[in-house]
């Protein structure tokens, strides 16, 4: 029988394996463009740097009771291709994460999370996918955005 949270690590995987299947040929000025001139989030760039950041900070550790120590060292990109390097270790070692909560899913995250503190662990990793899947949309957006602007569509 497959668990509620082995459902939840599938939609993290399903969810990043369709990011970066539409990633895969990003390149530099691509990854770099700015729709709004001079408004760096708005941008790939800002998404997948996001994306690692939201997946790899300490903090989902620390509140899912695991040693920070496991938590990816990361550094803003310098290129499309580092941060989807980036997304990809910080996936990789978020799903480490989750798929190793078992049982203490759902437990309740405790003093370490302050007002979420009574909230399940669960529902931490719930709040990641939701981050994963909305910004990984947007990015998607973007390059659609793009790709219009320097092929237009036919008529």
């Amino acid at each position: 029988m497959v668990s509620a949270q082995d459902d939840i690590v599938e939609l993290v995987e399903y969810a990043s394996q369709r990011l970066a299947d539409r990633m895969a040929t990003l390149d530099d000025d691509e990854w770099a463009w700015e729709p709004i001139p001079g408004n760096a989030e708005v941008t790939i760039r800002w998404r997948l740097d996001h994306i690692a950041e939201m997946l790899g900070e300490e903090r989902n550790w620390a509140w899912l009771g695991a040693d920070v120590a496991g938590a990816p060292m990361l550094t803003p990109a310098t290129s499309a291709a580092a941060a989807l390097a980036a997304v990809e270790l910080a996936t990789d070692r978020f799903v480490e994460l989750a798929r190793g909560l078992g049982d203490a899913a759902d437990e309740p995250i405790g003093a370490v999370a302050g007002p979420y503190g009574d909230s399940s662990k669960r529902s931490l990793v719930l709040h990641v996918v939701d981050e994963l899947i909305h910004h990984a949309a947007e990015a998607a957006l973007l390059r659609d955005l793009y790709l219009a602007r320097v092929t237009p569509a036919p008529r």
